[in-house]
């Protein structure tokens, strides 16, 4: 079944028997959650014969988070509590030092998952996690084995060791770069387990048509329209980075306006609000709009966070990043990546937004970018899909060959 490009779906001519596939996601930074739900949607929008139950990680395991019995907050609180105060120096260390409890507690997990998978059977485990993908694996294939586990990657590439891809054959992976895919092949997965899609997995709502004219949304926002505007946008809980940009283009007098994405950061909106700006800002709470609201840009300006850069990249914005020493370690090739395929501009830090801004306003310099942009097609939201039934097809059709030749009278 062909799928068209930009939304639309077309149903199945024939219903086969339902089937169920449990996808695994947690709430540190909201780009898991998103991989989940966008999956979900699109399962829906299409009419597979599908049920697509999202299950939350920490949820499920908050008994063994050694952080929340310490401290009282969840491991994926405290991730977000770090990214909205900007405290990432040194995230490597407390990341390797989180993999190393995990390591600690690997027989309990997997104890704790094998009786969930038991009393929650299904056809295909999907993972959009980092961090616990070999005690997914393991304890899906002791209860299920020959039935597919698949890890999605939600960044442009892994983290090794033992962040997404891990030396377990069983392991199916979902790619949306060529460097992790290459990363997965280094870890002994051979083409068959390997997936490449075009790009990161988004919601389906970045494919839908838009003919909405960005001059009039720009009126509706309350900006000028004859601004150059830039979106800034710092994830769901937003940053308080965002106010030291906001700041520094404000007494520049920079020749641009802010779309400004404080999330839940309700803190942070009314600084935000109380402030007066002599350059035009709009101050926007948490939103699921984001792919309309950039329709009013023409850049982004953003930490190089995988989900906001290719959010971007559908839209065909330009990004204004930066990377340092600050910047999570599994975010870094995010910022090579920008640099290689030249879709923005990389800052060693933001400090310089008012140099960055200015080299991003140059006509020849944006048109550039624009051009570079526009040639990215990324259509992972209908490719995976299509992997997904794959694999249901082929589980399926093992199965039943085993079920079969079990059934067969013994020679002699």
């Amino acid at each position: 079944m062909t799928y068209a490009l930009r939304g639309e779906t077309q149903a199945y001519v024939t219903m086969p028997t339902m089937q169920k596939i449990h996808v695994v996601f947690h709430d540190a930074g909201g780009g898991h959650r998103n991989a989940a739900t966008a999956l979900q949607t699109v399962a829906v929008q299409q009419q597979r014969p599908w049920q697509v139950e999202l299950i939350q990680f920490q949820e499920l395991t908050d008994r063994f988070d050694v952080l929340r019995r310490v401290t009282g907050i969840r491991i994926q609180e405290q991730y977000n509590v770090l990214l909205q105060n900007g405290w990432t120096l040194g995230s490597a260390y407390l990341l390797r030092l989180l993999q190393a409890t995990i390591r600690l507690f690997h027989r309990p997990l997997v104890n704790l998952l094998e009786n969930f998978w038991r009393e929650k059977p299904a056809d295909l485990l999907v993972s959009v996690i980092p961090h616990f993908n070999r005690e997914l694996c393991e304890s899906w294939n002791n209860v299920y084995p020959g039935r597919p586990f698949v890890t999605l990657i939600t960044d442009l590439a892994d983290f090794p060791p033992h962040f997404w891809i891990e030396p377990i054959k069983e392991q199916y992976v979902i790619a949306g770069t060529e460097r992790a895919a290459q990363q997965a092949r280094s870890l002994g997965h051979d083409d068959a387990h390997i997936f490449r899609t075009s790009g990161m997995i988004l919601r389906p709502d970045f494919y839908a048509p838009d003919t909405s004219d960005p001059i009039a949304l720009r009126k509706e926002l309350g900006l000028r329209t004859d601004l150059t505007t830039a979106i800034v946008l710092f994830g769901g809980h937003g940053s308080k980075v965002m106010y030291d940009i906001a700041t520094r283009l404000d007494a520049a007098q920079a020749h641009v306006q802010l779309i400004l994405i404080c999330g839940r950061n309700e803190e942070l909106a009314a600084k935000f609000n109380a402030h007066p700006w002599r350059m035009p800002v709009k101050v926007i709470g948490f939103t699921k709009e984001i792919h309309k609201l950039m329709r009013a840009a023409d850049f982004l300006i953003g930490k190089p966070g995988p989900g906001s850069i290719a959010e971007a990249m559908v839209r065909k914005l330009p990004v204004l990043i930066e990377c340092n020493s600050w910047t999570l370690p599994q975010e870094r090739y995010n910022a090579e990546w920008v640099a290689e395929k030249r879709v923005g501009i990389v800052l060693p830090n933001f400090r310089e937004i008012v140099g960055g801004v200015q080299r991003m306003l140059d006509p020849a310099t944006l048109a550039e970018f624009r051009k570079n942009v526009a040639a990215l097609e990324n259509r992972a939201i209908f490719e995976i899909p299509e992997i997904l039934d794959q694999l249901l097809r082929e589980s399926a059709s093992v199965r039943a060959s085993s079920h079969s030749a079990a059934a067969l009278p013994s020679a002699g």
